[in-house]
């Protein structure tokens, strides 16, 4: 038997809403996973990519990190993981560094046998260059055999990479697919196996309501896979459907109504009545204690769906649906994609960009021509995005995308960022 914590989507390193205390949740969800896997004894903890938010995370959260690590060392458990598309670097990743630390194992298509089970990693692949995988993998004689790998994948919602094709096409035939990416967990059999993405470990988008946690995978003639919770910082939803002449009082009243000490506190306004000034919403949040307050006013799209409506919460969330109404094709909606949603490491944004406009025009010249009507592309999301299942750059209030621009990526939150030849 093999029993192995899942997790994923650590996103360390992610100071969310600007907050230095965010910063250090992220941290705190990671160590507590680490906590339970020497609490409990599992042969191994499984990491499916996205341990960093980005390919240039701080000298803190590179030393935090080798701490957790080190802890999970003298337990004698084994850390696996592959890359993931937040993370990824054209050369030497950070998960390198941890291996030459003995701290941890990256992944490949060789096997890493645990128990009675191979695992076997695939980092982030952009979509662009998944036609040329030929799922050729070293042959193992473990009883069991599991695929780690990030992406989102069908038959999940929003999936772009069908988890079929990658069972029925690989040379070993695996029992699972321990997976990383969608921030929302699940679980699907495909092809006589388990597909399963563990969740993340840390709100990182205002949308994620969901609680927090990771999977345990127990592979014992079959496979079984449970789920455990973990505890972080409370976000506290506040939905309010104003009537008419309601208004600022109204909303107080309701937020009033929580226990906001220490929380995120996040409020959605619909309905009618008066006018609210988020700011003064916010403001009486704070004053309460809460960490962070983002006030979001859907009522304003509703009254002029003319104007680009910028929500206080989620501004990420509105350039997407301005992006939406604008009736670009399908072809550049997927450019639209690759530069914004950050699905490709910023440092091959430019190569990927231009090999998918020449893939385009070649299969056909007129593919960037506009769709017919201002809506025509609404009904389809662009940024790979729904319910539980953003980005953290997609759909986070008041953050920059991951990779951020080239200035972002040098120095962020007043901290020079550490290049791993510099760490060396």
């Amino acid at each position: 038997m093999t029993r192995v914590i899942h997790t994923g989507d650590t996103h360390l390193g992610y100071q969310q809403y600007h907050v230095p205390e965010r910063r250090q949740d992220f941290l705190a969800a990671f160590r507590q996973v680490v906590d339970d896997a020497i609490e409990d004894g599992v042969d191994a903890v499984v990491h499916a990519g996205d341990l960093f938010h980005d390919r240039r995370p701080s000298l803190t959260d590179i030393m935090g990190t080798l701490s957790v690590l080190e802890e999970l060392d003298d337990a004698d458990i084994p850390f696996l993981a592959v890359v993931g598309n937040h993370e990824a670097k054209r050369d030497a990743q950070w998960l390198d560094l941890y291996e030459s630390l003995g701290l941890a194992i990256r992944l490949d298509d060789e096997p890493t046998v645990v128990g009675d089970t191979a695992f076997y990693g695939l980092d982030f692949v952009p979509r662009s260059q998944r036609d040329s995988l030929a799922y050729e993998f070293a042959p193992h004689d473990a009883d069991h055999a599991a695929l780690v790998t990030h992406g989102l994948f069908q038959p999940f919602d929003y999936g772009d990479w069908d988890a079929e094709v990658v069972l029925t096409e690989s040379s070993v035939a695996f029992d699972a697919l321990l997976l990383g990416d969608n921030h929302a967990p699940g679980k699907q059999k495909v092809a006589d196996a388990w597909v399963t993405y563990c969740g993340s470990t840390e709100r990182a988008s205002a949308s994620e309501r969901e609680d927090r946690g990771y999977n345990i995978v127990t592979f014992d003639g079959e496979v079984r896979i449970t789920r455990r919770g973990l505890d972080t910082r409370e976000f506290v939803y506040v939905d309010i459907d104003l009537g008419p002449e309601e208004g600022i009082d109204r909303v107080r009243s309701q937020v009033g109504q929580y226990d906001v000490k220490d929380a995120v506190v996040i409020v959605s306004i619909d309905g009618d009545g008066d006018p609210i000034a988020p700011a003064s919403v916010e403001e009486s949040a704070l004053d309460a204690g809460a960490l962070v307050a983002r006030v979001t006013d859907h009522r304003e799209l509703a009254a002029d769906t003319d104007e680009t409506d910028v929500s206080f919460a989620d501004p990420d969330d509105a350039v997407a649906e301005r992006v939406r109404e604008l009736g670009l094709s399908e072809a550049a909606r997927d450019i639209d994609e690759t530069i914004r949603a950050s699905k490709v490491a910023d440092a091959n944004v430019t190569s990927t960009v231009e090999q998918r406009v020449g893939e385009l025009i070649e299969d056909d010249p007129e593919a960037l021509t506009a769709d017919d009507g201002p809506n025509a592309a609404a009904s389809e999301p662009t940024d790979g995005s729904g319910p539980e299942q953003r980005r953290p750059d997609e759909s986070d209030p008041d953050s920059a995308p991951a990779g951020g621009s080239p200035a972002d990526a040098e120095t962020r939150d007043g901290e020079d960022q550490s290049s791993m030849e510099e760490f060396i």
